[in-house]
């Protein structure tokens, strides 16, 4: 049977291997959990061809969830009931995906706010064996979202801190609609630490890591305005997560070199060539420190002649350009005269941001003790200089030197036995 075979009710022959697992991972939702499987169930029965398993994974559940769960489970064919003592929706995922048989692994939220038309989409390059995992995206342009300002800043935020930070390549960490070929799970899931909100994003990070495909999907996405989850809470956890992260790639721990040699379908990075974030951060600082040793020294050498706002503008616009420069063939790798004029104009950019930076704290300054002296000056204009930088590497990596990432792959068509 072919991926783009018309689409029909799977035979559920108990003989077949399940090729679907879609795992519903729950906390105290007794409103929602029977009406969200029942559709789910509908849609699966009549549009999905392949064999397929719900799993309803409750986590702890205090009120009537794990009651309306095994009614479910007893009641509907292809749907299953899972309990754990513990609360996390990670550690349910991993505890479901863990002991499953299908060929591929998927999740959704209960609220179901992706629409399942993107569901055979989302599954077809895995089941096919042409990608290793699959995310929806709300991001991408042709994706349709209908949620408040307030989410779709911080999803945005949360998405752009992954690039600029663990160099994430994947466009959207956070939509609950996910899925993972079997094999790739089976070598991925005990490395990955967190067993909450974190967790898929930690696996997508590791699985990018190790040269894996990830297959994006724009998805039409309505957000659920009787969301509970605790919005600073999961943020903290995030930072946590993503600092923990980050020690782990820079220090090595993980075995990405062991993975992507099995797993992998990248080549090893060319020598020389700098690819990874630790490296990427060496070279940035050691840049970072001759522009601010440079900027310093432009700046005493012009305050007197020009005054203090035209030596700060000169001091930055020399050292911005000479800065991109360097971390352009130095940091990331990028040769050639091919995109230097766009790169530069991009970095001018960050530049004009680290100019009202600079400027913004020497006016504070002038108003707060107007009889400051120039090292007063030099010290307020560095420490400012020191946080541009770090937007500057920021918009570096996530932006200006980042590298196009494919587009998202039409789904193979190879057989499969269902």
């Amino acid at each position: 049977m072919s991926v783009d075979t018309a689409l029909r009710p799977p035979r559920h022959r108990r003989s077949e291997r399940t090729v679907l697992d879609i795992v519903v991972p729950v906390h105290n939702e007794e409103v929602d959990l029977e009406p969200s499987v029942r559709r789910l169930h509908e849609h699966l029965s009549g549009q999905f061809p392949y064999a397929f398993r719900i799993t309803i994974a409750d986590n702890a559940s205090t009120d009537a969830t794990p009651l309306i769960a095994a009614r479910l489970a007893a009641e509907l064919p292809d749907v299953t009931a899972l309990r754990l003592a513990e609360k996390g929706r990670g550690r349910a995922l991993r505890e479901a995906w863990s002991t499953s048989d299908a060929h591929v692994l998927a999740y959704c939220d209960v609220d179901l706010s992706t629409d399942l038309a993107a569901l055979l989409p989302l599954v077809a390059p895995l089941i096919s064996g042409h990608s290793d995992l699959a995310i929806g995206t709300r991001l991408a342009r042709t994706s349709r979202v209908v949620r408040g300002a307030k989410r779709e800043f911080i999803s945005r935020s949360y998405n752009l801190l992954l690039r600029g930070t663990l160099g994430a390549g994947f466009s959207d960490a956070q939509c609950g609609f996910k899925a993972i070929r079997a094999d790739v799970a089976q070598r991925l899931l005990p490395l990955v630490e967190d067993a909450g909100w974190f967790f898929d994003t930690e696996l997508l990070v590791l699985a990018e890591r190790s040269g894996l495909r990830i297959h994006e999907v724009p998805v039409d996405w309505v957000d659920d305005p009787d969301s509970r989850v605790d919005i600073v809470a999961t943020a903290v956890a995030d930072l946590k997560g993503i600092a923990r992260v980050g020690r782990a790639l820079a220090t090595g721990r993980l075995p990405l070199a062991e993975l992507r040699g099995q797993l992998g379908r990248n080549p090893d990075p060319v020598p020389g060539v700098p690819t990874g974030l630790p490296g990427q951060l060496v070279r940035f600082a050691a840049i970072g420190v001759a522009s601010t040793l440079a900027y310093a020294l432009l700046f005493l050498l012009l305050r007197e002649p020009v005054g203090a706002y035209a030596a700060n503008l000169i001091a930055l616009v020399v050292t911005a350009i000479g800065n991109t420069a360097a971390n352009r063939r130095l940091t990331f790798g990028v040769r050639g005269s091919t995109g230097a004029a766009t790169h530069q104009l991009q970095g001018l950019i960050v530049f004009a941001l680290g100019l009202a930076l600079t400027s913004g704290a020497l006016a504070a300054l002038h108003t707060w003790v107007p009889a400051a002296s120039q090292a007063v000056e030099l010290l307020v204009l560095i420490v400012a200089n020191a946080l541009s930088t770090l937007l500057r590497f920021v918009a570096y990596r996530s932006w200006i030197f980042r590298k196009p990432s494919a587009r998202p792959a039409e789904p193979a068509r190879q057989e499969i036995s269902a």
